[in-house]
């Protein structure tokens, strides 16, 4: 059984990446943190008696039921379907690694000048920007792939799809985001 301070340390250790997650998916800052919340708040009331090693998949799973439910809520309230499958990925036969390119841009960071850190945090600006147009089981794959650093299974798990549908998602993500960053100046 855990004690109050795991349960403390283990949100306070995802609070900022579970927001982002949420905020990519909904696109609204206020919905993004009540969604957390409650996350958090579903957890501690249904679950803080689990061992700590599964609170990170069960609080990825309310987490992501939670955002579902907020979708049906506002399809509910706008009576509005978006149908984000439409979307195709680019069809280019060169790969982009995303996160290299993130990682070659943190690695310069201890000798970067004012100007270089502005330029940065604009493509990083551009680049979550590119993310949140993603269509939304895109988005999600790629998030719980390469920013919640899942693997393939959990990730499948955690989205109610099979591992081929996880791939595919994340492939067509990579490929989507390559492009309209390439088309915005920003390459590898």
């Amino acid at each position: 059984m855990a004690n109050d301070k795991e349960l403390t340390d283990f949100f306070k250790s995802v609070e900022k990446r579970a927001f982002k997650r949420t905020y990519f998916a909904v696109r609204d800052e206020d919905a993004a943190l009540d969604i957390v919340q409650d996350s958090m708040i579903r957890l501690a009331e249904r679950y803080a008696g689990r061992p700590p090693s599964e609170w990170p998949m069960l609080f990825q799973r309310i987490m992501s039921n939670a955002t579902m439910d907020w979708f049906r809520r506002q399809k509910v309230r706008n009576a509005v379907v978006q149908n984000f499958s439409d979307f195709e990925g680019a069809d280019e036969s060169e790969g982009f690694d995303l996160l290299g390119t993130l990682q070659s841009i943190e690695g310069a960071l201890g000798a970067e000048s004012a100007a270089d850190q502005v330029a940065r945090d604009q493509v990083l600006r551009t680049i979550e920007e590119q993310v949140m147009e993603l269509p939304a089981r895109q988005r999600e794959a790629f998030l719980l792939r390469y920013w919640e650093e899942f693997d393939v299974a959990e990730t499948a798990s955690l989205m109610g799809c099979s591992e081929g549908s996880v791939k595919t998602h994340c492939s067509r993500a990579v490929q989507a985001l390559a492009k309209a960053l390439r088309a915005k100046g920003i390459a590898p």
